[in-house]
């Protein structure tokens, strides 16, 4: 199992990326959650088995629709076992 955090930079606030990543999580049988940062990123947290993780992060680099735009992404390992039962959107 594979437990990630990442912040995600770029045009990823306005364009329905927090409900694409909730989205995509839910298809790939992810838990986790995802919020917009106050200076214009987006940030979640990922649960799940590693190659779901993997094939997650890879669809979320690319984005939305062509109204978003990843610039950046940094994802870093997390360690234990979280107890979400669900992927949210967190306000």
């Amino acid at each position: 199992m594979k437990y990630v955090s990442a912040r995600v930079q770029g045009r990823v606030q306005g364009v329905g990326f927090r409900y694409f990543t909730q989205h995509t999580a839910m298809s790939y049988d992810i838990v986790g959650w995802v919020k917009n940062e106050d200076d214009g990123a987006v940030a979640f947290e990922a649960y799940g088995e590693d190659d779901q993780v993997d094939r997650f992060l890879e669809e979320i680099k690319k984005g939305p629709s062509r109204f978003a735009k990843v610039s950046e992404m940094d994802v870093n390992k997390l360690s234990g076992e979280p107890e979400y039962t669900s992927f949210n959107v967190r306000y």
